[in-house]
């Protein structure tokens, strides 16, 4: 008969290997960490994601599988398509925008949720608070309000003479009031006199939004970065254009159509640290327990070429700070 302390240990020992992590288990070769990416539409930047990944260790094929899933601009699709990955049991989730995000928040408890480009973690109701997100989610936040006053500072330095603004938003996005409420105090903080709201909540409404903003003689126009407007991208950066109106952006796709100016956040680092809070979890810190990170490294854009066609010089000043110059 084994003696009681054998007997003790092995229960020890029993209950250690059950209680083995994931990232132990991979090591050993004896299971493959699966994630599942949702998202609306494959990026460049997803590239960034895997190379990073790469670089901590995790081999597609070998200790790690990625699967996708994109919406494909169906937004009313998400619940259904965050409820079909949760069904496939993947050991953690990536969910890029609010939108994904919140449908997998509703669709499990349990499985660990990476979120990334998200406007206002907190507004939009994923997390509690950014020190102490709780639950099974945490991630990285796109922007903070602080940038939209940034944003409106440079289109002031380019547009000197600016005191009437449009901001360019869809109300029905949760953050939007209060980047609205953001937009009017840093205006009246730069001796502006008025922001006047151009809605747009569906993608046929753009020229009719253009259409209110030139008949209010408006100076300068501010984009809101979500949903409809980044789909929408190559419009708006067009119309902005036909009707002269300086604009500035929140993401460099509005750039590539013609987009005068953007600050945003440089989205392959954004995208480097999502596959770090990734190798985190995946080694076994809970999602708790990683604050939300907010962005650290930016970018400056502007476009020389859609300056000329809209009569503005543009002050050295700005050309100096410029990350890049469209020509």
């Amino acid at each position: 008969m084994t003696p009681p302390r054998s007997w003790a240990l092995i229960v020890l020992l029993s209950l250690g290997f059950l209680a083995t992590p994931l990232a132990a288990e991979v090591q050993q070769g004896s299971k493959q960490a699966r994630i599942v990416v949702i998202g609306n539409v494959p990026l460049p930047v997803y590239e960034n994601f895997r190379q990073r990944l790469r670089e901590l260790g995790w081999t597609e094929g070998q200790n790690i599988t990625i699967d996708y899933r994109w919406a494909e601009g169906q937004l009313d699709r998400l619940p259904d398509l965050a409820g079909e990955v949760v069904r496939l049991k993947p050991d953690l989730i990536v969910a890029i925008t609010h939108r994904v995000a919140l449908a997998a928040k509703n669709a499990t408890t349990t499985i660990p949720v990476v979120f990334a480009q998200i406007q206002d973690p907190v507004g939009v109701g994923l997390v509690p608070s950014l020190a102490h997100p709780n639950g099974n989610l945490t991630g990285l936040s796109l922007q903070g309000l602080d940038l939209i006053g940034r944003r409106l500072e440079l289109l002031k330095e380019l547009v000197p003479s600016a005191s009437r603004i449009a901001y360019l938003c869809n109300p029905d996005e949760p953050y939007s009031p209060a980047y609205l409420r953001e937009v009017q105090r840093a205006a009246h903080a730069l001796g502006m006199k008025e922001v006047f709201s151009a809605e747009v909540r569906r993608a046929n409404e753009f020229e009719g939004a253009f259409a209110s903003i030139m008949k209010q003689r408006l100076d300068g126009l501010i984009v809101e970065p979500n949903a409809l407007t980044l789909a929408h991208s190559v419009r708006i950066a067009e119309l902005a254009v036909e009707h002269r109106i300086p604009a500035m952006y929140a993401d460099r796709r509005f750039m590539e159509p013609g987009g005068l100016m953007s600050y945003c956040q440089l989205l392959p680092a954004h995208f480097r640290r999502l596959a770090d809070y990734v190798d985190k979890i995946l080694k076994g810190v809970k999602p708790a327990d990683l604050p939300v990170e907010q962005p650290t490294t930016f970018e400056l854009l502007v476009n020389l070429k859609t300056a000329k066609a809209l009569k503005l010089p543009i002050p050295q000043s700005l050309l100096l700070r410029a990350d890049e110059i469209i020509e």
